[in-house]
């Protein structure tokens, strides 16, 4: 009976973080308390408003999507620029492109971040579909669709040309997860609004993976790669850019499984990671779990989402990553002089814990799934 009260406790304590965690202008801070996380990064947001919308709470996941749309406006005349430079065969240069994170009000900073990352507003396009079909916030269409046709441009533009991935990494790389998150927003947008030009890049982008990222019969996490890293979940969870049953797809988990967890326990990002030693990401291990609920494993989701509470604080605060099975040890001490502790708690962690929780609870009570 305590177990079943704690739990509850971490599902309300998950949503009232975020809530506290919101800017009035809607902006979700990605970690009040860790400095170099005190800003609103849109791939974090856009998983975060989904979770919010799953737990009812539509209100804060629109405050969020009307931020995103008025800082995307804001910025507009970069995304044309970008657009226009590719079309003349001229790769835009870092300062060029669209920011990854912002401050709270919506504004880029000054300093010295990876920021030209492609995959935010891939997904931001993702759950803004989500966000409509979830709540029926048709009211505020018009505003958002304003936002939505200089993305779309930008990112048709933009995703053949390397960028940093996910863990802002790697940024001369071409990555699966990015062009998986821009495929799956782009698809989104295509099935909602009937936009051709939507469906025509999403298609052109799978038929891409499909030629470059496979290798050994598994997705590699970047092209010209064979390593595999544990957000490649999101090709099909929930980007759909192959189905769940596909062999590669299914080759890929069973690649994570064996190299990237530590039996049974959480989820490492990757095998030579050695941010803060290479620890076991929370966020990661309810993603697989989010996976096999989709899959019908349900044992298996249900002793993921055992372990993910289990790494809850006292104050039911979770963690960005816990030091568990270190890849790196040495490495460690090196970013807690530099940055601090583990970021604790993660917006995004406690967001896609709300999401396990979810979807597990719609299986098991014989519900339909929300989304995707």
């Amino acid at each position: 009976m305590e177990r079943t009260l704690y739990m509850i406790d971490l599902v309300h304590h998950s949503i009232n973080v975020i809530r506290e965690n919101q800017a009035p202008g809607g902006a979700y801070i990605a970690s009040p308390n860790f400095p170099v996380y005190r800003y609103c990064w849109f791939r974090d947001g856009s998983f975060i408003a989904y979770a919010m919308d799953l737990a009812g709470e539509h209100d804060s996941a629109q405050r969020f999507h009307e931020w995103a749309s008025r800082t995307i406006l804001r910025y507009e005349s970069k995304l044309s620029r970008c657009v226009e430079k590719a079309g003349q065969g001229s790769k835009p240069t870092e300062g060029d492109c669209f920011h990854t994170r912002f401050t709270l009000e919506g504004m880029e900073t000054k300093d010295n971040w990876p920021n030209h990352q492609l995959d935010g507003l891939g997904t931001w396009l993702w759950a803004l579909c989500q966000h409509v079909k979830l709540s029926g916030a048709s009211a505020q269409l018009e505003s958002w669709k304003r936002a939505l046709p200089p993305v779309r441009e930008y990112l048709a533009a933009l995703w053949r040309l390397p960028c940093y991935d996910c863990w802002e990494e790697n940024g001369d790389r071409v990555h699966t997860y990015t062009l998986a998150a821009i495929y799956g927003g782009l698809q989104s947008v295509a099935e909602w609004f009937g936009d051709r030009k939507a469906a025509d890049t999403a298609l052109e982008i799978r038929s891409f993976v499909l030629q470059n990222m496979v290798q050994d019969g598994h997705l590699a996490k970047f092209a010209g790669s064979r390593e595999v890293d544990a957000n490649l979940l999101a090709v099909a969870t929930p980007y759909r850019l192959l189905k769940l049953e596909d062999e590669p797809m299914r080759n890929t988990v069973a690649c994570i499984e064996k190299e990237l967890r530590s039996g049974g326990g959480g989820v490492h990002r990757y095998k030579r990671d050695t941010y803060y030693g290479g620890g076991e990401w929370v966020l990661l291990t309810a993603w697989l779990g989010w996976h096999y609920v989709e899959l019908g494993q349900l044992d298996r989701a249900q002793a993921i989402k055992a372990w993910v509470e289990a790494q809850a604080t006292r104050e039911a605060e979770l963690p960005e990553q816990v030091p568990l099975n270190l890849n790196e040890p040495s490495y460690y001490p090196v970013w807690a002089e530099r940055w601090g502790t583990i970021a604790t708690p993660l917006l995004w962690s406690h967001a896609k814990y709300l999401i396990l929780h979810n979807a597990l609870q719609n299986r098991l009570t014989g519900g339909t799934q929300k989304a995707p």
